[in-house]
């Protein structure tokens, strides 16, 4: 956290004088965010550092509820999503307002709050492996129903 002084309240009445030093400056709190902005840091919960939100992510065929950190990526969203689906990271994709978000992207700067929907989506490739690799289990068992009748 850097701490600067302005000299824009350097003129001001005796009222106004709570956040104002000895020497007439405003003390002012600095952050730099992730995206490496230097910003004014808020106050009273305008920050997200700590907060934990809730996250509604929808796929194809059911729901889940995961509550993650408001400063996470999408890439460890898709680590705690594995164990809940069973998918891999690699396999998923996470679509946020209609666009696939990549995981190195920070929820919070994305525009995640509590309780938005994420929708999850498996990836075409992966389900084509898949699917690809299930042929060839079935391909010997018709096989040897063949021979077998």
């Amino acid at each position: 956290m850097i701490k600067l002084r302005s000299r824009r309240f350097w003129r001001c009445s005796s009222k106004l004088s709570e956040g104002v030093s000895d020497d007439g400056a405003a003390d002012i709190e600095w952050e730099l965010r992730p995206g490496g902005m230097l910003v004014q840091k808020r106050e009273n919960g305008g920050g997200q550092d700590g907060k934990l939100i809730r996250v509604r992510v929808s796929s194809v065929s059911d729901s889940h509820e995961i509550t993650i950190g408001a400063n996470a990526t999408f890439g460890e969203m898709k680590m705690m999503l594995s164990m809940v689906t069973g998918l891999e990271p690699q396999e998923q994709r996470l679509l946020f307002k209609g666009k696939e978000r990549e995981d190195h992207d920070f929820l919070h700067m994305v525009g995640v709050k509590h309780m938005d929907k994420v929708l999850l989506l498996e990836d075409p490739a992966s389900k084509e492996m898949k699917m690809q690799d299930l042929r060839r289990a079935k391909a010997p068992e018709k096989c040897c129903q063949a021979i077998a009748v």
